[in-house]
Protein backbone atom coordinates (compact mmCIF):
# COMPACT_ATOMS: atom_id res chain seq x y z
CA UNK A 1 0.00 0.00 0.00
CA UNK A 2 1.58 2.88 -1.11
CA UNK A 3 1.85 6.17 1.36
CA UNK A 4 -0.46 8.17 -0.53
CA UNK A 5 -3.22 5.71 -0.07
CA UNK A 6 -2.62 5.28 3.49
CA UNK A 7 -2.80 8.71 3.62
CA UNK A 8 -5.87 9.40 1.68
CA UNK A 9 -7.06 6.39 3.88
CA UNK A 10 -6.79 7.98 7.36
CA UNK A 11 -7.84 11.13 6.17
CA UNK A 12 -11.72 8.96 4.97
CA UNK A 13 -11.76 7.65 8.10
CA UNK A 14 -10.88 10.80 10.02
CA UNK A 15 -13.85 12.65 7.82
CA UNK A 16 -16.35 9.69 9.03
CA UNK A 17 -15.40 9.74 12.48
CA UNK A 18 -16.20 13.39 12.88
CA UNK A 19 -19.97 12.65 11.20
CA UNK A 20 -22.78 12.66 14.00
CA UNK A 21 -26.13 11.77 13.55
CA UNK A 22 -27.92 13.76 16.21
CA UNK A 23 -31.66 12.43 17.12
CA UNK A 24 -34.95 14.80 17.07
CA UNK A 25 -34.79 14.80 20.80
CA UNK A 26 -30.92 15.51 21.27
CA UNK A 27 -28.62 18.48 21.02
CA UNK A 28 -25.22 18.17 20.94
CA UNK A 29 -22.78 20.49 22.98
CA UNK A 30 -19.98 21.70 21.24
CA UNK A 31 -16.17 22.43 22.15
CA UNK A 32 -13.65 23.59 20.38
CA UNK A 33 -10.36 23.04 21.75
CA UNK A 34 -11.77 22.84 24.96
CA UNK A 35 -14.05 25.77 24.16
CA UNK A 36 -18.13 25.68 24.29
CA UNK A 37 -19.37 27.04 20.74
CA UNK A 38 -22.40 26.66 20.89
CA UNK A 39 -24.92 23.88 20.26
CA UNK A 40 -25.79 21.66 17.52
CA UNK A 41 -28.83 19.18 15.66
CA UNK A 42 -30.39 17.49 15.04
CA UNK A 43 -29.77 15.63 12.04
CA UNK A 44 -26.23 15.24 10.63
CA UNK A 45 -23.59 17.23 11.60
CA UNK A 46 -19.73 17.27 11.55
CA UNK A 47 -17.82 17.58 14.11
CA UNK A 48 -13.61 18.57 13.39
CA UNK A 49 -11.60 16.00 14.66
CA UNK A 50 -8.86 16.28 17.18
CA UNK A 51 -10.18 19.60 17.48
CA UNK A 52 -14.12 19.89 18.25
CA UNK A 53 -15.71 16.80 20.74
CA UNK A 54 -19.23 17.02 21.42
CA UNK A 55 -21.55 16.05 24.59
CA UNK A 56 -24.94 14.79 23.79
CA UNK A 57 -27.86 16.29 25.68
CA UNK A 58 -31.44 14.64 26.05
CA UNK A 59 -33.98 16.99 26.04
CA UNK A 60 -37.00 14.99 26.68
CA UNK A 61 -38.96 15.51 30.28
CA UNK A 62 -37.51 13.08 32.86
CA UNK A 63 -39.67 11.55 35.47
CA UNK A 64 -37.67 11.03 38.66
CA UNK A 65 -39.06 9.37 41.79
CA UNK A 66 -38.20 11.36 44.96
CA UNK A 67 -37.61 9.08 47.49
CA UNK A 68 -39.82 9.12 51.14
CA UNK A 69 -38.40 11.75 53.49
CA UNK A 70 -39.27 12.16 57.21
CA UNK A 71 -40.89 15.23 57.88
CA UNK A 72 -42.47 16.62 61.10
CA UNK A 73 -45.25 18.74 60.22
CA UNK A 74 -45.74 22.61 62.34
CA UNK A 75 -47.86 20.41 64.45
CA UNK A 76 -45.63 18.23 65.33
CA UNK A 77 -46.36 15.05 63.39
CA UNK A 78 -43.50 12.91 62.05
CA UNK A 79 -45.14 11.42 58.47
CA UNK A 80 -42.93 10.06 55.38
CA UNK A 81 -43.89 11.73 52.39
CA UNK A 82 -42.47 10.67 49.07
CA UNK A 83 -43.09 12.85 45.74
CA UNK A 84 -42.87 12.91 41.82
CA UNK A 85 -40.57 15.18 40.11
CA UNK A 86 -41.34 16.07 35.97
CA UNK A 87 -38.11 18.05 34.69
CA UNK A 88 -36.51 18.79 30.87
CA UNK A 89 -33.81 20.50 29.57
CA UNK A 90 -34.04 23.78 27.94
CA UNK A 91 -30.54 25.03 27.80
CA UNK A 92 -28.13 22.12 26.64
CA UNK A 93 -24.91 24.08 26.94
CA UNK A 94 -25.80 25.57 30.45
CA UNK A 95 -26.78 21.84 31.53
CA UNK A 96 -23.02 20.52 30.51
CA UNK A 97 -21.24 23.65 31.58
CA UNK A 98 -22.73 24.68 34.67
CA UNK A 99 -23.40 21.98 36.46
CA UNK A 100 -21.54 18.50 36.77
CA UNK A 101 -24.81 15.89 36.85
CA UNK A 102 -28.16 17.65 36.09
CA UNK A 103 -29.96 14.65 36.85
CA UNK A 104 -28.38 13.66 40.66
CA UNK A 105 -28.48 17.38 41.39
CA UNK A 106 -31.93 18.12 40.78
CA UNK A 107 -33.00 14.76 42.67
CA UNK A 108 -31.08 16.25 45.70
CA UNK A 109 -32.64 19.79 45.68
CA UNK A 110 -36.27 18.14 45.17
CA UNK A 111 -35.48 16.01 48.34
CA UNK A 112 -34.75 19.25 50.34
CA UNK A 113 -37.30 21.03 49.11
CA UNK A 114 -39.65 18.64 50.08
CA UNK A 115 -38.55 18.27 53.42
CA UNK A 116 -38.34 21.86 53.95
CA UNK A 117 -42.19 23.13 52.54
CA UNK A 118 -43.82 19.76 54.51
CA UNK A 119 -42.11 21.12 57.42
CA UNK A 120 -43.81 24.43 56.72
CA UNK A 121 -47.50 23.23 56.96
CA UNK A 122 -49.67 21.58 59.43
CA UNK A 123 -50.75 17.85 58.48
CA UNK A 124 -54.23 18.73 57.93
CA UNK A 125 -53.15 21.36 55.53
CA UNK A 126 -50.75 18.48 53.64
CA UNK A 127 -53.80 16.25 53.46
CA UNK A 128 -56.53 18.75 52.00
CA UNK A 129 -54.43 21.04 50.34
CA UNK A 130 -51.72 18.61 48.46
CA UNK A 131 -52.29 20.98 45.20
CA UNK A 132 -51.04 24.26 46.83
CA UNK A 133 -47.86 21.98 48.57
CA UNK A 134 -47.57 20.71 45.02
CA UNK A 135 -47.02 24.10 43.30
CA UNK A 136 -44.84 25.67 46.55
CA UNK A 137 -42.46 22.91 45.98
CA UNK A 138 -42.50 23.32 42.35
CA UNK A 139 -42.02 27.16 41.73
CA UNK A 140 -38.66 27.08 44.80
CA UNK A 141 -37.65 23.73 42.75
CA UNK A 142 -37.66 25.44 39.34
CA UNK A 143 -35.77 28.61 40.67
CA UNK A 144 -33.29 26.38 41.75
CA UNK A 145 -32.29 24.38 38.67
CA UNK A 146 -33.45 27.03 36.33
CA UNK A 147 -29.06 28.26 36.23
CA UNK A 148 -28.99 24.70 35.27
CA UNK A 149 -30.76 25.31 31.87
CA UNK A 150 -33.02 22.50 33.68
CA UNK A 151 -36.86 23.34 33.53
CA UNK A 152 -39.43 21.98 36.61
CA UNK A 153 -42.64 21.20 34.72
CA UNK A 154 -44.58 19.33 37.94
CA UNK A 155 -43.88 18.24 41.63
CA UNK A 156 -46.18 16.11 42.24
CA UNK A 157 -46.54 14.47 46.05
CA UNK A 158 -47.27 10.55 45.23
CA UNK A 159 -47.96 9.30 49.09
CA UNK A 160 -48.20 10.30 52.72
CA UNK A 161 -47.47 7.61 54.97
CA UNK A 162 -48.66 8.37 58.44
CA UNK A 163 -47.93 6.64 61.98
CA UNK A 164 -50.97 4.18 63.11
CA UNK A 165 -51.48 5.89 66.40
CA UNK A 166 -52.36 8.94 63.78
CA UNK A 167 -54.60 6.88 61.43
CA UNK A 168 -56.56 5.76 64.50
CA UNK A 169 -56.62 9.19 66.07
CA UNK A 170 -58.05 10.69 62.28
CA UNK A 171 -60.53 7.99 61.84
CA UNK A 172 -61.97 8.98 65.91
CA UNK A 173 -61.71 12.63 64.52
CA UNK A 174 -63.88 11.38 61.08
CA UNK A 175 -66.30 9.24 63.16
CA UNK A 176 -67.26 11.72 65.68
CA UNK A 177 -67.49 15.05 62.68
CA UNK A 178 -70.03 12.42 61.30
CA UNK A 179 -72.11 11.89 64.43
CA UNK A 180 -72.26 15.78 64.54
CA UNK A 181 -73.54 16.39 61.39
CA UNK A 182 -75.97 13.70 61.95
CA UNK A 183 -77.27 15.42 65.36
CA UNK A 184 -77.39 19.04 63.57
CA UNK A 185 -79.66 17.47 60.59
CA UNK A 186 -81.96 15.64 62.94
CA UNK A 187 -82.42 18.89 65.40
CA UNK A 188 -83.16 21.02 61.76
CA UNK A 189 -85.29 18.20 60.87
CA UNK A 190 -87.45 18.08 64.08
CA UNK A 191 -87.19 22.48 64.11
CA UNK A 192 -88.83 22.57 60.86
CA UNK A 193 -91.21 19.72 61.35
CA UNK A 194 -92.25 21.70 64.82
CA UNK A 195 -92.63 25.07 62.88
CA UNK A 196 -94.87 23.21 59.91
CA UNK A 197 -97.33 21.89 62.93
CA UNK A 198 -97.42 25.04 64.07
CA UNK A 199 -98.76 26.18 60.77
CA UNK A 200 -101.09 23.60 60.57
CA UNK A 201 -102.51 24.27 64.30
CA UNK A 202 -102.93 28.24 62.68
CA UNK A 203 -104.83 26.80 59.74
CA UNK A 204 -106.90 24.70 61.60
CA UNK A 205 -107.86 27.08 64.52
CA UNK A 206 -109.34 29.39 61.96
CA UNK A 207 -111.60 26.94 60.06
CA UNK A 208 -113.30 24.57 62.51
CA UNK A 209 -114.80 22.40 59.66
CA UNK A 210 -110.86 21.52 59.06
CA UNK A 211 -110.62 19.73 62.45
CA UNK A 212 -113.48 17.62 61.58
CA UNK A 213 -112.58 16.70 57.80
CA UNK A 214 -109.13 15.64 59.55
CA UNK A 215 -111.10 13.40 61.94
CA UNK A 216 -112.29 11.68 58.73
CA UNK A 217 -108.93 11.24 57.21
CA UNK A 218 -107.44 9.49 60.29
CA UNK A 219 -110.66 7.68 60.65
CA UNK A 220 -109.57 6.58 57.10
CA UNK A 221 -106.10 6.17 57.44
CA UNK A 222 -106.52 3.94 60.49
CA UNK A 223 -109.73 2.12 59.28
CA UNK A 224 -107.17 0.38 56.95
CA UNK A 225 -107.55 -3.36 56.16
CA UNK A 226 -106.36 -6.32 57.94
CA UNK A 227 -106.90 -4.07 61.26
CA UNK A 228 -108.85 -4.74 64.10
CA UNK A 229 -108.81 -1.03 65.24
CA UNK A 230 -111.41 0.97 64.94
CA UNK A 231 -111.99 4.98 66.19
CA UNK A 232 -115.31 7.42 66.23
CA UNK A 233 -114.60 10.56 66.85
CA UNK A 234 -117.20 12.16 69.06
CA UNK A 235 -117.84 16.06 68.51
CA UNK A 236 -117.52 17.98 71.85
CA UNK A 237 -120.93 19.49 71.37
CA UNK A 238 -122.09 16.52 72.45
CA UNK A 239 -120.14 15.92 75.58
CA UNK A 240 -120.46 19.77 77.04
CA UNK A 241 -123.72 19.43 78.40
CA UNK A 242 -122.20 16.71 80.06
CA UNK A 243 -119.49 18.10 81.36
CA UNK A 244 -121.42 21.27 82.33
CA UNK A 245 -123.75 19.15 84.43
CA UNK A 246 -120.91 17.48 86.50
CA UNK A 247 -119.07 20.57 87.41
CA UNK A 248 -122.25 22.23 88.88
CA UNK A 249 -122.82 19.16 90.68
CA UNK A 250 -119.37 19.77 92.08
CA UNK A 251 -120.29 23.23 93.25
Amino acid sequence: MTPTLVFVVIVVMLVLSGVKIIQEYERGVIFRLGRAVGTRGPGIIIVIPLIESMQRVDLRTVTMDIPAQEVITRDNVSVKVSAVLYFRVVEPQAAVIAIENYVYASNMIGQTTLRSVCGQVELDELLAERDKVNDQIQEIVDQQTEPWGVKVSTVEIKDIDLPADMQRAIARQAEAERERRAKVIAAEGEFQASQKLADAARVLGTHPMALTLRYLQTLAEVAGPNNSTTLFPIPMDLVRPFLETLDQSDK
